[in-house]
C-alpha cells in the first residue's frame, strides 16, 4: 500500500515546488496580503502578484518592523497618577479624571487604527493584535492608557521577534501585573491568577497542568510588583517566597523566570500556540498533523516567530482553495480593511475605534482574560447590521445617513465629543462624515469586473452583481462573501 502512494505523493510535492516557484498572480497575492494585514489596495495586490510565493513572504517578513511609524498621543509620556491618590480624590475631582482617562483610552484606540493604516508592515500589527487577544489585557481594569501603551509597544517589539522574551516581558509587564494581580501577590496570600492563565492561556493549555502546579507557582511569582510613583515593574524580596517548590515535576526554590522557563520547555506550549496561529491564518479546522509540525519548527527555533510564521504562511494549507474564505473578519477587518483598501483617510479615527468597538472588537478591552473568540462569534443579527451599516455609508456616501454638521477635523471632532451627553453613538453619527468612499481614483479596478471581484472578495459572490462600476462595487460589498477573509 506504502509503494502504490509513493507515485500520488511525489505528484503532490511537485505541484507544490511548482506553485511555489510561479509568479503568484491577482488572486493569491490577495489572499496573501489579506490574511496578513488588514485588507489590500489594488497596487499592492499588483505589485506583490509578480512575486513567487517564497519571494512574497520573505518580503513581508524581512520588512517587519518593531517600532510604530505614528508618534503616540503625548499623554502616553505623562506620569502615571497613583491608584491610592485616585482612591483619596472628591468624587467631582474623581469624576472628571476618569473622564479624561476614558478619552485618552478612545485617542489611544485612534492612533493603534491610525498605524495599522499607516504602518509598511500590516504583517507587524496584525501580529500585535494577534498577541494583544493572547495576552489580553484590558483598560477597564488597567485605567492607565500610558500602560496600555507600553504594553502595546512591547507587543510589537516582539511580535514576529522571540515568544520566549515576549512570555517574560509580559509576566513583569505593568499593565499584566495590575489585570491578573500579580502586583500585590506576596508570600503570606500568593494571588493564583496569573499563574492559572500563564498555563491555561499563555502556553501549555487546558489540560497539561494540575491544581497543585498553579498553587506553586503562583509561590514563584510572589514579589513581582509596581513601583507607586512610577507603575514600573520592581522585585520586591520581602514579598517573595523563597521555599521550595514542585511545578510540572520540577522541585526547586523556584523563582518567576525559572516557571516560565519549565513552561517554554514543554512540547504543549508550542503546541498551543501552533494551533492559535493555524485558526488566525489558516482555518476554523486545524489538522493537527500539520500543527505538530509547525510545533517542531518552533521548537527547533527557540520560540523565534519568524521561522514559524514562514512555514506557516508557505504551508499548502495556508494556500489551499478550500481554505479560501473560511475565516470571518474581525471587527478592526471590517473597518481597517475597509478603509486601507478603498482608500478612505478620515479627518478623525475615533469613529473607527467607536465602530470596531460596537461591532464587538473594542482595542484594549478584551471581553475577558480569554480574549475575542473569534471566528463565527463574530457575526450576530446586531453585529451584522452594523457592518452593513458602515459599508452603506461609507460605499454610498449619503450626506442623508450621516450628520450634516460632521466635523471635517479631529479638533472639531474633539469639541463635539466634549459637548454634555457625547457619548460613543453620538460620536459615531457626528464623526462619519469624512469616511465616504471617493471613485475617483478607483477608475482603474472599477473599469474591470473581474479585477474589481478578485479585489473585494476573497470567494465568489453569493449573488453575482449584474452591474458595473460602483454601483457593482457596493453589491459586492454588500455580498455575504466580504465578511470573509
Amino acid at each position: 500500500m506504502r509503494w502504490t502512494r509513493l507515485p500520488l505523493l511525489l505528484f503532490i510535492a511537485c505541484a507544490a515546488l511548482v506553485a511555489r516557484a510561479q509568479a503568484l498572480g491577482y488572486e493569491d497575492a490577495r489572499h496573501l496580503l489579506n490574511r496578513t494585514g488588514f485588507g489590500a489596495t489594488d497596487a499592492e495586490v499588483r505589485d506583490f502578484a509578480a512575486l513567487t510565493r517564497e519571494e512574497a513572504v520573505d518580503r513581508l517578513l524581512g520588512g517587519a518592523r518593531r517600532e510604530s511609524v505614528t508618534p503616540p498621543p503625548l499623554f502616553v509620556d505623562e506620569p502615571i497618577v497613583p491608584y491610592r491618590r485616585i482612591r483619596e480624590m472628591p468624587a467631582e475631582e474623581r469624576m472628571a479624571f476618569r473622564r479624561t482617562l476614558v478619552q485618552q483610552g478612545l485617542q489611544l484606540r485612534a492612533w493603534w487604527i491610525g498605524e495599522m493604516l499607516a504602518t509598511p508592515s500590516p504583517l507587524t500589527e496584525r501580529m500585535t493584535l494577534f498577541w494583544h487577544s493572547h495576552f489580553a489585557t484590558s483598560q477597564r481594569k488597567v485605567r492607565f492608557s500610558q500602560l496600555m501603551y507600553r504594553q502595546n509597544a512591547l507587543l510589537r517589539r516582539e511580535s514576529l521577534g522571540n515568544f520566549a522574551t515576549l512570555l517574560h516581558a509580559m509576566a513583569k509587564d505593568p499593565a499584566m501585573l495590575v489585570w491578573l494581580d500579580n502586583a500585590r501577590s506576596r508570600r503570606e496570600a500568593p494571588n493564583e491568577n496569573f499563574a492559572r492563565e500563564v498555563m491555561e492561556l499563555f502556553t501549555l493549555g487546558e489540560g497539561h497542568y494540575g491544581e497543585r502546579d498553579v498553587k506553586e507557582a503562583a509561590r514563584a511569582f510572589t514579589g513581582w510588583s509596581l513601583r507607586p510613583a512610577s507603575a514600573s515593574f520592581v522585585y520586591r524580596p520581602m514579598w517573595h517566597d523563597g521555599g521550595e517548590k514542585t511545578v510540572l515535576g520540577a522541585t526547586g526554590a523556584l523563582d518567576g523566570d525559572e516557571v516560565l522557563d519549565l513552561l517554554l520547555a514543554r512540547p504543549e506550549t508550542a503546541q498551543h500556540l501552533a494551533r492559535k496561529l493555524w485558526l488566525e491564518f489558516v482555518s476554523p479546522t486545524p489538522d493537527e498533523v500539520e500543527v505538530a509540525r509547525w510545533a517542531r519548527t518552533f521548537r527547533a527555533a527557540r520560540y523565534e516567530i519568524k521561522p514559524l510564521m514562514r512555514e506557516i504562511l508557505l504551508s499548502p494549507a495556508f494556500w489551499a482553495r478550500e481554505n479560501r474564505g473560511a475565516l470571518v473578519k474581525s471587527p478592526v477587518d471590517v473597518v481597517v480593511g475597509t478603509l486601507h483598501t478603498f482608500s478612505i483617510h478620515p479627518a478623525d479615527l475615533r469613529p473607527a475605534a467607536v465602530t470596531s468597538a460596537l461591532l464587538g472588537q473594542n482595542l484594549f478591552a478584551p471581553p475577558n482574560v480569554k480574549g475575542w473568540p473569534g471566528g463565527d462569534a463574530w457575526i450576530d443579527s446586531a453585529t451584522l447590521l452594523g457592518r452593513r451599516q458602515f459599508a452603506e455609508r461609507v460605499f454610498r456616501g449619503s450626506q442623508e445617513s450621516m450628520t450634516k454638521d460632521a466635523p471635517r477635523t479631529a479638533q472639531e471632532g474633539d469639541m463635539a465629543a466634549a459637548k454634555p451627553g457625547a457619548g460613543p453613538r453620538a460620536m459615531l453619527g457626528r464623526g462619519l462624515g469624512s469616511y465616504a468612499f471617493n471613485g475617483t481614483s478607483w477608475q482603474g479596478p472599477l473599469a474591470a469586473p473581474g479585477r474589481l471581484d478578485a479585489l473585494v472578495l476573497p470567494i465568489a459572490p453569493a449573488t453575482p452583481p449584474r452591474a458595473e462600476g460602483i454601483e457593482r462595487l457596493e453589491r459586492l460589498v454588500a455580498d455575504p462573501a466580504y465578511q470573509l477573509r
